[in-house]
């Protein structure tokens, strides 16, 4: 059977899922980033971060794909596939978070700007990507 395109709202319970799983995400990668200073305190500052990085992409992954989306295993091309689109929509919506960011610092420049921004950043990324990630990643399967 095909795939289909979930055209609904989402269920209140799987966004906040995609929430709680993006803030156990990011607090995998700072441990992961902690870790890899302590354990290799020679390593440049870009180890570290390229492993938090790693460790948080896949820990959210990998629960999206199984407790949000619910997603069936379809065959390694077809997992790259999916993988590649997941992580070409983190990279663009960690674009927009930046942009808020920097953009509320630019204007403001305080710290309470630059964070107030960080956080509507991150709340319009982290929603464009479930959606882009519920639409095009993990699309419903037929009954």
């Amino acid at each position: 059977m095909g795939s289909i395109r979930r055209t609904g709202s989402p269920a209140p319970g799987m966004f906040i899922r995609y929430v709680l799983f993006a803030v156990l995400a990011t607090l995998a990668n700072l441990l992961t980033q902690e870790a890899s200073i302590r354990f290799a305190p020679g390593a440049p500052l870009s180890f570290s971060i390229l492993m938090g990085t790693a460790a948080g992409f896949i820990l959210k992954y990998v629960l999206d794909k199984k407790w949000v989306f619910e997603d069936a295993y379809a065959g390694h091309r077809r997992e790259l596939h999916k993988i590649g689109l997941y992580g070409a929509f983190s990279v663009l919506t960690t674009l927009v978070f930046w942009g808020f960011e920097i953009a509320f610092w630019t204007i403001w420049q305080t710290d309470l700007a630059k964070y107030t921004g960080a956080v509507l950043g991150l709340a319009v990324g982290y929603t464009a990507k479930f959606l882009l990630d519920r639409s095009f990643v993990f699309k419903e399967r037929q009954a």
